[in-house]
């Protein structure tokens, strides 16, 4: 299926590993040249490198930095001054107990996974409409519809994007540039591993991994998703003919949500 997508331009956050990398892999495979930017050179560098290798007709451009502050957004806008597709995405915030979350704490939640996202929008969103295309998708979490105790820095944060988002998703679509969410449940990324997986491991005497094949067996899928078909997802709403489909937040979990709606 050919998106409609060729020689667009996409911005795409936090796009070095897991779940961003995905999504610039197969924007890249539809022929949108893509503006990569994460905190780790190395990482990025590896990532960039296998793009352009897979696509030799595409431009790839990398950019160092941390996109949750000003400077490093400027320097990805800098980039790419005027894109077709932005692909917002950040790293959670740690778990942990509310009672001993200060306010810094807080800020700098809302700063990374609510804060950045409406920064880049408003960045960008006008020069789409005055174009009359534009795609932007957010990577929120599953937890926007079924909260994880342990992560409401993230739990508040990032249902406070969904918020804003559903106001102006509204708006813009009638210059034909659509705003979405896609909120993934559990994917193999690196980020499965992170600091709650171990933290639970440890405190029930097992392995990371024999914790993990466990989690895998009780979603209704069997097993994890890969990030592959989260990036063909993310292409697929940045895509010419998805027009229609504004101000939704998608749920890619394998079944695990159990409601209706």
């Amino acid at each position: 299926m050919d998106l409609g997508i060729k020689g667009r331009r996409a911005i795409v956050c936090a796009s070095s590993k897991g779940l961003g990398r995905a999504c610039a892999i197969a924007l890249a495979n539809e022929g949108v040249h893509v503006t990569l930017t994460a905190r780790g050179a190395e990482a990025l560098a590896k990532t960039a490198g296998e793009i352009r290798k897979a696509n030799p007709t595409v431009t790839v451009t990398e950019i160092v930095g941390d996109i949750t502050t000003p400077a490093g957004r400027e320097a990805v806008l800098k980039a790419c001054p005027e894109p077709d597709i932005l692909v917002n995405n950040a790293g959670g915030p740690p778990p942990g107990d509310f009672r001993n979350w200060t306010r810094d704490d807080w800020i700098k939640a809302l700063d990374a996974n609510m804060l950045t996202p409406i920064e880049l929008i408003k960045a960008t969103v006008d020069g789409m409409m005055a174009r009359k295309f534009g795609r932007i998708v957010n990577i929120t979490s599953a937890a926007v519809k079924a909260p994880i105790e342990v992560l409401g820095l993230s739990n508040g944060a990032r249902t406070g994007l969904t918020g804003f988002v559903a106001g102006i998703a509204r708006k813009t679509v009638i210059n034909n540039v659509t705003i979405n969410a896609l909120l993934p449940g559990p994917f193999d990324t690196d980020r499965l591993r992170g600091a709650v997986a171990k933290a639970e491991a440890e405190r029930r005497g097992i392995t990371v991994d024999q914790l993990l094949a466990e989690r895998a067996k009780q979603n209704p899928a069997g097993r994890f998703g890969d990030p592959e078909e989260f990036g063909l997802a993310c292409a697929f709403l940045c895509g010419a003919k998805a027009g229609f489909i504004t101000g939704q937040n998608i749920l890619l979990d394998g079944g695990a949500f159990p409601g209706t709606l």
